[in-house]
C-alpha cells in the first residue's frame, strides 16, 4: 500500500513502550519515527515534516515537556498528543492551551495511542485534500483577468447578466463574452463547477479584509 507521507514521531524515553507504539502505529501507510528523547527530536529537526506527534511529559535530559511543546508553537499543523502520568488540573489545562491536541494516560495503551492517532490522521488527510482542492481551484482561476474576476464576483452573488451589465456599466452583450471566456479559461463545464471552484479559494483564504458586495 503506498504511504499517504504523514509522518509520526513518537519521543518517548522507555524503550519497551516506544517499540509498542511503533508497532501498533506502523501499518505501510504512514512514516513512523521514534526518538528516545526530546533533545534528539530537537537535534533532527524533525517538527518540519511532523503530522503527529507523541511525547512523555516528563523526559530525561535538558529538554522537557515545555520545551517541547514550546518547539511546536509555530507549527499548528501538528496534532500533539501529550503522555503523562500524574498531572494537576492547572498542569493539564496550561498543556492544552499550550498547543497540546489532547492528553493520553501514561504507561501508554498501544490500542489507544492507535485509535487517537488513527482520528487525527483521517483529519490530517481531510486537511490535506482540501489544500489539493485550493491549489487546484487557485490554478484554474488564475488566468481570469480583473474584469472576468469582477463579473465572477457578480456571478457568485447570485446577479443575472442585466443586473451585471447595469452594475459594471457595460452591455449585456459584453457580459455573455466574458463569462464565455471565464468558462473556457476555467475549463468549467457549467456554472455549478465554476462557482464550486469559486468558493473552494473563498472558503480556503476566509472572509475578505474588503469584500465587495453586489446588488440587484
Amino acid at each position: 500500500m503506498q504511504m499517504s507521507g504523514a509522518h509520526i514521531h513518537l519521543v518517548l524515553p522507555d524503550a519497551t513502550e516506544r517499540a509498542a507504539c511503533f508497532r501498533a502505529l506502523a501499518d505501510g501507510r504512514h512514516i513512523v519515527r521514534s526518538f528516545a528523547n526530546g533533545a534528539d527530536w530537537l537535534d533532527a529537526g524533525a517538527a518540519d515534516d511532523c503530522a503527529v506527534l507523541l511525547f512523555h511529559w516528563a523526559q530525561p535530559g535538558a529538554v522537557d515537556g515545555s520545551a517541547m511543546l514550546a518547539a511546536i508553537a509555530q507549527s499548528p499543523d501538528i496534532a500533539c498528543f501529550v503522555a503523562a502520568s500524574r498531572l494537576s488540573v492547572g498542569e493539564s489545562r496550561a498543556i492544552l492551551r499550550g498547543g497540546a491536541t489532547d492528553l493520553l494516560p501514561a504507561p501508554l495503551d498501544p490500542r489507544l495511542v492507535r485509535s487517537v492517532i488513527g482520528d487525527a490522521l483521517t483529519a490530517w488527510e481531510r486537511q490535506r485534500a482540501m489544500h489539493a482542492d485550493r491549489r487546484a481551484a487557485e490554478a484554474r482561476l488564475a488566468a481570469l483577468t480583473p474584469r472576468e474576476r469582477d463579473i465572477l464576483d457578480a456571478i457568485a452573488a447570485g446577479l443575472g447578466n442585466k443586473a451585471i451589465a447595469r452594475r459594471l456599466d457595460v452591455s449585456p452583450r459584453t457580459v455573455e463574452v466574458h463569462r464565455a471566456n471565464i468558462m473556457r479559461r476555467s475549463g468549467a463545464a457549467s456554472v455549478a463547477e465554476l462557482l464550486r471552484l469559486r468558493f473552494t479559494v473563498e472558503f480556503a483564504r476566509g472572509p475578505s479584509a474588503n469584500p465587495v458586495h453586489f446588488g440587484a
